[in-house]
């Protein structure tokens, strides 16, 4: 794996994690409403959950491209035509309300909302989705074997998101402020990462990754 390739992956997964959605502003209500323990619980449950959906891309992908080559290069295509997609959604988005979170319910410690969060990600079929398709647009080649670098890739994804998420989690009540007063934020994210999703998908549609 190159180090263009890793970073970037690095910077869309990055992205990604920053853009609204349940899992973030899952976190932040429940830093706001609930602590710093509960929502890092929470929070490190999502991220775990990615790798449920990066051991599924590395059985599912790897044993495509052991069948067909050029069927794996099909699933390529599919899922960059999914990847414009989901940045064309992103761009018509009119962004997202704190309210909307998958948060635990009342009377959860550390351990219950970190499963709740594990659960909640590893069972989201768009997640599963999304990864089937967003991975494999990072893999070379010409490089390590498939699996090896979705297998990498996947690690860095929920690294990445513990990272933020945790960042999130550790200071949701400044952070929970400061958003309240800038409503269009979570807009202006979306737009960057739906124009970063349909930049990605026409490159590699093109076969200029």
């Amino acid at each position: 794996m190159t180090a263009h390739q890793i970073a970037l992956f690095l910077g869309a997964a990055l992205l990604l994690a920053l853009a609204p959605g349940p899992d973030n502003l899952g976190v932040l209500a429940l830093g706001i409403s609930r602590g710093k323990s509960i929502a890092l619980g929470f929070a490190l449950g999502c991220a775990a959950g990615c790798l449920n959906h990066t051991l599924l891309a590395v059985i599912g992908v790897s044993a495509l491209i052991a069948a067909s080559p050029l069927a794996f290069k099909a699933m390529q295509l599919l899922g960059a035509a999914y990847l414009v997609w989901i940045g064309i959604q992103a761009l018509r988005s009119r962004g997202t309300g704190i309210s909307q979170t998958n948060a635990p319910q009342t009377g959860a410690s550390f351990a219950s909302s970190f499963r709740q969060g594990l659960i909640a990600n590893a069972i989201n079929p768009k997640v599963g989705l999304f990864f089937l398709s967003f991975l494999p647009q990072f893999v070379r080649p010409d490089g390590w074997p498939a699996h090896w670098q979705l297998a990498c890739l996947g690690a860095l994804f929920a690294l990445v998101a513990a990272l933020v998420f945790g960042a999130i989690a550790l200071a949701a009540d400044p952070i929970g402020v400061w958003l309240r007063r800038r409503e269009r934020l979570g807009l202006w994210l979306d737009r960057a990462s739906g124009g970063l999703f349909v930049g990605l998908g026409i490159l590699t549609a093109a076969g200029i990754r």
